[in-house]
């Protein structure tokens, strides 16, 4: 009884931030200007099908790109000594300590038309390239913003590893490409398919770096439902409308995730 007592603060917080934002979205998406039940801001979702397909390629891509990126060098974190870990550990969330505005920003000044890296490519006599309010730089914002969150878990998991494991494997004769094949990979699923979840969610709703770096020609979902409440295309329906069904794809997806994630713990286990 005292346990439950103590949980009622938290019970109450979720209550009010987290269950009642939610009820509050589904009511105005399935009512009307006039406050009439309504499902015409969900037929008008089918005017956005372009946004919601570039939001997810772009998200994909960035997602599959920090997978590439992170694994290897979560990998090469793992196998260094405790100290020199912490050191890169340290250097890995140090972008994270600044501003998520500022460093967008500083992208901004690095890909745009004069920026610095058309200054190099120049200096050394090769053509500049217009990366700068292309879908490319809102990819290469969304790797250099998220990836750290797919270095971290994957990290955590490979660190844990039990070392008696590849002994084991090494005293059966399996190969090193072998071991990580048969033994490093499958135990550190956990941490991919988490660290897929930690980038794709944030990558596919995002909406400051479409804006800075995509110029506004690339809209993604985080910025059509900004314009819904913000811009001057004010529809809150319509944008809660949209804000309610990514959710419940984002949500559909993590379910996924968790439950192959699960599927293969067990075959791992077995």
């Amino acid at each position: 009884m005292k346990l439950r007592t103590l949980a009622i603060p938290y019970v109450g917080w979720m209550a009010l931030f987290v269950v009642t934002p939610v009820v509050i979205i589904l009511a105005y998406a399935v009512t009307n200007s006039g406050g009439a039940f309504s499902l015409e801001s969900f037929a008008k979702m089918g005017d956005y099908i372009s946004v919601f397909i570039r939001s997810f390629l772009l998200a994909v891509i960035s997602t599959v790109i920090c997978i590439i990126i992170g694994y290897p060098v979560a990998y090469i974190l793992a196998k260094e000594r405790p100290r020199l870990q912490r050191i890169l550990l340290m250097l890995v969330m140090l972008p994270m300590w600044m501003n998520f505005l500022l460093r967008t920003y500083a992208w901004m000044s690095i890909l745009e038309n004069t920026g610095l890296l058309n200054r190099l490519l120049t200096a050394v006599g090769l053509p500049a390239v217009g990366i700068i309010n292309t879908p490319g730089a809102v990819v290469i914002g969304m790797v250099y913003n998220f990836l750290p969150f797919m270095i971290l878990p994957v990290y955590s998991v490979i660190v844990k590893i039990d070392r008696s494991l590849i002994e084991a494997a090494q005293d059966l004769g399996a190969g090193g490409l072998t071991i990580f094949r048969k033994v490093i990979f499958p135990l550190s699923l956990p941490g991919v398919l988490s660290g897929i979840t930690m980038v794709f969610v944030p990558a596919v709703s995002t909406f400051v770096i479409s804006q800075l770096l995509g110029g506004g020609s690339n809209m993604l979902l985080g910025d059509l439902i900004e314009m819904q409440f913000l811009g001057t295309a004010y529809n809150p329906h319509l944008g809660s409308a949209i804000a309610f069904v990514m959710m419940i794809v984002v949500m559909l997806c993590m379910w996924l995730m968790n439950k192959f994630g699960a599927g293969e713990e067990q075959a791992v286990m077995l």
